[in-house]
């Protein structure tokens, strides 16, 4: 009886499938540190995203935030440096170089 083989086959792969372990996969995002400013400079994110700043100027720079005491700062950036954070609440958050304070950015996490 092929028909009931194959029947077996599939639900023993669907089997396999809906048991394997749960793989799950953040989402990520980036931010371009270049010509001295955050480009993106807004950018609005789903909770749970890791948002990764690099610095492609020849300068240093700093993701710093805003708020006081900061929720979060990088350190200095040198080229090419990266910093990453993951924001897994909603709001809005907005930051800046310390180093060259009119750079300024936002990230809306909803």
């Amino acid at each position: 009886m092929p028909g009931k083989m194959d029947r077996r086959a599939l639900l023993g792969a669907a089997a396999a499938v809906l048991c394997a372990p749960h793989r799950a996969f953040a989402a990520e995002a980036a931010i371009e540190i270049k010509d001295f400013a955050f480009n993106p400079d807004a950018l609005t994110v789903r909770a749970g995203t890791k948002l990764t700043w690099t610095n492609r100027d020849d300068t240093p720079h700093t993701v710093t935030s805003t708020a006081t005491p900061p929720l979060f700062k990088s350190g200095a950036l040198d080229s090419d440096d990266s910093f990453a954070l993951v924001f897994d609440n909603p709001g809005t958050f907005s930051y800046f170089c310390s180093l060259h304070p009119h750079m300024q950015g936002t990230v809306i996490v909803r």
